[in-house]
């Protein structure tokens, strides 16, 4: 049991820091590519920019389930690489169908996954969320009547 909490703790540390790294990675390449938010801003650009920061998200959210399954070979908790990745995106996303479930000894260890999977979906949602809502451009364009 003490190695799931080790084990556990690096991989929340590792995932909590890809995704603090990566987000910190989306508002640099945003601002790098000029992106303000602005209310005159076209929609189409602004449409780009939101469909960019959501693909950034998935690779975000693929790296660290990614890095779980890596985690799952490695301790031999699961045999095979597509069992792990499978077995890591149910519980990374806390879908967890059962069809695939590891042995008594790792149990905690993807229960775990299962609640760092929540926060970090939780915590893009909010990233995500105060981006969308500095955007302007549906109040502007399609709110406010045309004069």
């Amino acid at each position: 049991m003490i190695a799931n909490f080790f084990l556990a703790t690096f991989m929340v540390g590792l995932t909590v820091t890809i995704h603090f790294i990566g987000l910190l990675g989306l508002i640099w390449l945003l601002r790098r590519s000029g992106h303000r938010f602005r209310a005159h801003e076209k929609w189409t650009g602004q449409g780009a920019a939101i469909l960019f920061v959501v693909l950034g998200l998935v690779a975000i959210h693929t790296v660290e389930i990614w890095s779980y399954a890596f985690a799952y070979l490695t301790i031999g908790a699961l045999s095979d690489f597509e069992s792990a990745l499978y077995f890591s995106t149910t519980s990374f996303t806390t879908i967890g169908y059962g069809d695939v479930v590891l042995d008594h000894r790792w149990r905690l260890f993807g229960a775990i996954e299962g609640a760092n999977g929540l926060l970090l979906f939780g915590w893009s949602t909010a990233f995500l969320f105060a981006i969308t809502g500095r955007m302007r451009t549906l109040e502007h364009d399609w709110l406010e009547p045309k004069s």
